[in-house]
């Protein structure tokens, strides 16, 4: 059997080849890891060329038409998750790419949102920070989350669920996205408001849709501007769906108390993007789903999946 050659890309934890038994493939499958992003398109199809099976993390690294075509060996691409924005799927089909996808135990997003929306309003970081560093006692002042209103931009499964956490911690809970009905927020025990509203009342602003050509800069300028000045934002979602330019702005001008982002239109985060020089500004490098965990549910099914392609089966998670 001729053996084939698999390429794990962007595994910047080195966790590829610890978490699943890829030992089970090793008569048929040479596995090679790349731990770092490719500088550009042509970066990936060059180290690539030789690859009949590739394993991608998320959405950071892009599979356009244009790549699908200067790999003309490859045979199998899994992602994690059920859905790959970045990966086109129509293209797959056309050059005969047989797409696989992994599945979650449970969503650690909501979780992590909550930790950047205590991080904004009580300083638990930065204050951690300033003790370990020798400074004086005490100088932030937090804020109560209780009482106050969160606005969830997409009450699907993770804006459930972030709905009742917040809850949990006492806070007034408004939803709104382009499909969601007042019926919907009532089943969920939520207020429904409309955008406009949303942005105007809410205290702290969380986005939980999916990134998609009708969701793309749906956040916009104008939205921002109807924010307090006390309010804050949160983004766990994805980077495109909120203006970063507006928001940038909008933090160097203090027109909103601040944001919380771990997600950005192009990642890694550049070190000499403006986000990081803002003070009122938290940012964490797309934690969201990032737990090992998952990465052991993620990595360990790719496993399974390359088993099952190699032996001439159907893939277990099929997406084209």
């Amino acid at each position: 059997m001729t053996r084939l050659r698999c390429a794990i890309l962007d595994d910047y934890f080195n966790l590829a080849l610890d978490v699943p038994d890829w030992a089970k493939l090793s008569d048929r499958v040479d596995v090679t890891v790349f731990g770092h992003p490719f500088a550009s398109e042509q970066a990936a199809a060059s180290a690539l060329a030789d690859f009949e099976i590739v394993c991608a993390m998320r959405e950071r690294t892009a599979f356009p038409r244009s790549l699908f075509d200067k790999l003309p060996k490859l045979k199998l691409l899994l992602t994690s998750g059920m859905r790959n924005a970045a990966i086109d799927i129509e293209a797959a089909k056309a050059r005969g790419v047989a797409i696989g996808g992994t599945q979650y135990s449970r969503d650690p997003t909501a979780p992590l949102t909550m930790g950047l929306i205590l991080e904004l309003t009580r300083g638990i970081g930065r204050e951690n920070a300033r003790m370990h560093a020798g400074e004086p006692w005490q100088t932030f002042a937090g804020v109560e989350i209780e009482g106050l209103t969160l606005g969830i931009v997409g009450l699907g499964k993770l804006g459930t669920k972030m709905a009742g956490i917040a809850k949990t911690f006492g806070m007034n809970v408004i939803a709104w996205s382009p499909n969601l009905t007042p019926e919907k927020c009532a089943a969920v025990g939520v207020g429904y408001a409309t955008k406009e509203e949303l942005f105007a009342k809410a205290d702290i602003v969380t986005i939980h849709v999916v990134l998609s050509d009708r969701s793309r800069g749906l956040v916009s300028r104008a939205d921002l501007a109807r924010m307090k000045p006390t309010a804050f934002l949160v983004n766990t979602a994805r980077g495109p769906i909120v203006d970063e330019q507006a928001l940038l702005e909008a933090l160097q001008q203090r027109k909103i108390a601040g944001a919380g982002i771990d997600v950005f239109s192009v990642e890694p985060l550049p070190v000499d993007h403006p986000f990081r020089k803002l003070d009122n500004l938290v940012l964490t490098p797309h934690l969201g789903y990032a737990t090992e965990d998952g990465l052991r549910i993620h990595y360990g099914q790719m496993v399974e999946a390359i088993d099952a392609f190699t032996e001439g089966n159907e893939l277990p998670r099929k997406l084209a």
